[in-house]
């Protein structure tokens, strides 16, 4: 699973996930690409979930691109503990993705074997995706 080597601090606030994104909005090394349409958290449990269904499916034939990072840590407090007494330790890492985030990028593989492993990956997400080529890649 992904997650930093070491960051400055150990707890993160939740932040905001408004706007769409203006970075990593294009495909860039693959020739298909699955790109989120809403906002949301994406663990790194999901993205190795989703990696591994695409592996699979492609029969470790081309390469993939992940383009998304889990840096965000994600505290909880231990269950049935009484309010108050500071915030809980960190339990698992997300990235946060807002719409227009290209997630997964697939090369050397037939544009149809490509799309049906995006269409598995995309099951892994909490949030809606939709796959999208590069121009000049028909199919």
């Amino acid at each position: 699973m992904l997650l930093p080597k070491r960051t400055k601090f150990r707890k993160q606030m939740r932040g905001r996930m408004t706007g769409k994104e203006t970075r990593g909005a294009s495909v860039h090394f693959g020739d298909i690409a699955l790109q989120v349409t809403e906002p949301g958290w994406i663990t790194s449990r999901q993205i190795e979930a989703a990696r591994r269904a695409m592996t699979r499916h492609i029969k470790r034939g081309g390469r993939i691109w992940i383009r998304i990072f889990p840096d965000k840590p994600v505290t909880q407090k231990p269950a049935e503990t009484r309010m108050g007494a500071g915030k809980g330790s960190p339990e698992y890492w997300v990235a946060v993705v807002r719409p227009g985030r290209i997630i997964f990028e697939i090369a050397d593989v037939d544009i149809a074997i490509a799309t049906r492993a995006l269409e598995l990956a995309t099951a892994k997400f909490p949030v809606k995706c939709k796959i999208i080529k590069r121009e000049g890649i028909e199919g």
